[in-house]
């Protein structure tokens, strides 16, 4: 019987690319994006007609939280999903002072709010077949905070304190929590980032050049198949960076 994967932020670099390597895995897909739908349905039409696998997408605005667990409820009707990747994300650039409520806000319903409302929906099927992976991905910044990134750095903080917290909770019905924390990834978001800026960062990681978003979804695979006893657990990857 072929295994459902839930992914979200999936019209992303990273969410798109990890959909393919589960995709090739045999794994029915299950593809939630903001607002970029018809690119994502066009996506899912490819993975379909490549792999002997099934499908399905839908448009949630995680910045209402309520009305996108509601969403998600109505999207997976019955479905038990047995991995689950909490990919949605976006960032802002900017002196903590200049940001507005609206922008915190924002932020913090889509990139943390959002990991409350999926897991919250597919847990009960979980504990019913005392079975789960929950992926959360994370952010260096995380893990040791970015300057003029605050807001992005506490969500990504707080992926990683509910990752543990989780963990603790779930292990008794054999639910592994865990997180990817990836370090500069050559992604859309980074693109305000300068060529002269881009050659600064690449300076400071040891292996000298931005990830790819298949290396991280690869990353994101590889946690999806280690042993239930490896749950709580943040793996960074970020070429030696921090």
């Amino acid at each position: 019987m072929s295994k459902n994967v839930l992914i979200t932020g999936a019209s992303g670099a990273i969410g798109s690319a990890a959909a393919m390597e589960f995709a090739k895995e045999g794994f029915n897909l299950f593809l939630v994006c903001n607002s970029r739908i018809n690119e994502l349905d066009e996506f899912a039409d490819k993975l379909s007609g490549s792999y002997d696998i099934e499908v399905f997408t839908a448009s949630i605005d995680f910045a209402d939280t309520t009305r996108a667990r509601d969403r998600l409820e109505d999207f997976l009707g019955q479905t038990t999903i047995d991995i689950l990747v909490n990919n949605a994300g976006i960032s802002y650039v900017g002196l903590f002072q200049d940001m507005k409520p609206s922008t915190w806000n924002n932020i913090v319903n889509i990139n943390l709010n959002s990991v409350y409302a999926t897991s919250s929906v597919v847990i009960p099927g979980m504990i019913k077949k005392q079975s789960g992976k929950i992926i959360n991905i994370s952010s260096v910044w995380g893990n040791v905070g970015a300057s003029c990134e605050v807001a992005y750095s506490a969500t990504k903080g707080g992926i990683n304190s509910f990752t543990k917290a989780l963990a603790k909770e779930l292990a008794i019905s054999g639910i592994s929590v865990n997180a990817l924390s990836p370090g500069l990834v050559d992604t859309p978001m980074n693109s305000h980032l300068s060529d002269e800026e881009m050659n600064e960062l690449f300076d400071q990681i040891p292996i000298g050049r931005a990830a790819t978003p298949i290396e991280i979804a690869r990353c994101i695979v590889k946690l999806s198949e280690m042993p239930s006893y490896v749950t709580g657990q943040i793996l960074t990857a970020d070429g030696g960076w921090t």
